[in-house]
This record gives C-alpha cells, structure tokens and sequence, in this order.
C-alpha cells in the first residue's frame, strides 16, 4: 500500500492473498499511517470486487465495503488493462523487489520477515528523497503535509472471514486444510468460523467457543486440551490416551501432577477433577 501524495509505503506479507489478509493489512497499514485515506485505488483484485461491469462500474464485496465504511475510504477500482491508472502501484512492486530482493534475505519465520519489511519501509522514508521535491525525504513530505489530511484511525476493523461449519463429535471443526478444536458442549453442532489472518475463531451462537493461532499446514489437528476436560468426568482413561493430552499437551506443572498420581489406581480420576477446577477458574 502507497500514499499517494508523500508516497509513504507499507509492505507486509502474507501466505495467501484471501480477504482476512487484505482486512489485516489495511488495518495495519492505517495504523502505521496513523489514519486512513479519503479514497482508495484498487485494482481488480477477487477479494474486493465481485464483478466488473462496463467502465469504472463495479459490485464490490460486502465484507471489502464494511471495511471501507469502517475507514471511511471510498473505494475506485481501476479499469482492467490502463496500467496507467495504477502506475504507483505496478511501479511500487517492483521497486520493492529491487530494492529488498535483489538478494533475497533469508528469516526464520514470516514475523521476522514482516518486522524488517515495516522497518525498511520507515528507513526508506527517513533517507530517500521525495521525487516531486527532493530537498526533503518522503517522511518529512509525510509529516508535514500528508498526515493532516488523514481520517483519524477508528481501531482495528473486525477482519474475519465469516463460514459457516459443524463440529464433529470429537469436538473439531474442519477449515482450511486443518481440524480445530471446540469446547465440549459445541460437539455435534453447527458453529460459525472465523478466520484472521492470525488466527481461527470458532463460535457457537455467538458465544466463542475456540480461539487458535492459525496453521498454514495441512492435514494438522490443533487441540486446546482444556476444550476436553468435561468429557474427562466420563472417560478419565482419556488423560493416557486421548490426543488433546498428549505430547505434552499439559503445562510443565499439571503434566509433573499427572505422572505422579499415575502411580495410584485411581489417578486418572483424580488428575480430571484437579483439571475440572483449573477450567473452572480459566477466564
């Protein structure tokens, strides 16, 4: 994204161009600007316009247009093929490829790579001229006549990805390649996901009812073994076998209470009612 007066830019990446992802990256993006713009170009991306009709004509998608009411930004989408309507944009790609990628660095995870993108975006405001005036830096264009034009930043916008599932009897929900897990009385019900570019929101008439950081795998199963300890009152066996407490599933102090009441008949039993009380005062 690029303002286009001061050119100011934000440069994030994402494992998948979805809707959630370009929700986060405006939200991001407006906060880093410390505001939000009158008006934005867009082109024709699928996760923001519907349909194209004739000129500059479009149905945009609702959840894009909640967002853009949030902001208050006034959506224009570009005709198809007039790269020159979009030249900020087409030329901002590849003036970051050339100035970050021409050796592409390596990180350890998208969070390291998405802190030095946000930083070599401010260092490139501080230090690069702005083309229109080149006695001052972009940042100080910015600063000193842009940002005042700016919408005040409202907060966050609530950008998830509505769908909705049913929870299988063994308390997951299928999304994305991927099974979460539920609280127990979600079981065999229908829920509502709601995916984050972050993170996987499992709700149950409104209620929520699982919350995980988001897996960009496939075939994994993502438990929160405190979704299970109910069931525990019925099948206290599960402690040993069941899938949500394996690993070490349990926090380093109840998995060290766990295996020391493993030496007694009935330790399961008494391990799932000292897990009962630790949900019970689970916020």
């Amino acid at each position: 994204m690029r303002l286009c007066y001061s050119r100011m830019s934000f440069v994030r990446a994402y494992p998948r161009e979805t809707q959630e992802m370009v929700f986060d990256a405006h939200n991001r993006a407006f906060q880093l600007f410390g505001g939000s713009c009158q008006r934005g170009i867009y082109d024709n991306m699928k996760t923001v316009v519907d349909v194209i009709f004739a000129g500059r004509t479009r149905k945009f998608n609702a959840r894009f247009l909640e967002m853009c009411g949030h902001f208050l930004v006034d959506p224009v989408a570009c005709t198809p093929n007039a790269a020159w309507e979009k030249g900020q944009v087409e030329n901002q790609v590849r003036d970051i490829r050339e100035r970050l990628f021409r050796e592409p660095p390596r990180f350890d995870s998208l969070d390291d790579l998405n802190d030095w993108l946000e930083e070599s975006c401010r260092r490139h405001a501080r230090e690069h001229p702005h083309p229109d005036d080149p006695e001052l830096t972009i940042r100080e264009v910015f600063a000193r006549e842009e940002r005042r034009c700016l919408i005040p930043f409202p907060g966050a916008f609530d950008g998830h990805r509505p769908l909705s599932r049913g929870v299988s009897r063994t308390c997951l929900v299928h999304f994305d390649g991927n099974r979460y897990s539920a609280e127990a009385q979600a079981a065999q019900k229908a829920a509502e996901v709601f995916a984050y570019a972050d993170r996987v929101d499992v709700r149950l008439d409104g209620e929520l009812v699982g919350s995980h950081p988001r897996s960009f795998d496939r075939g994994r199963t993502v438990y929160d073994w405190l979704h299970y300890v109910p069931v525990l009152e019925r099948k206290p066996g599960a402690l040993r076998n069941g899938a949500p407490f394996r690993n070490g599933a349990l926090p380093e102090a109840l998995g060290a209470v766990k295996d020391r009441l493993g030496a007694f008949d009935d330790g399961d039993r008494q391990m799932a009612r000292i897990l009962a009380v630790v949900l019970d005062l689970t916020p």
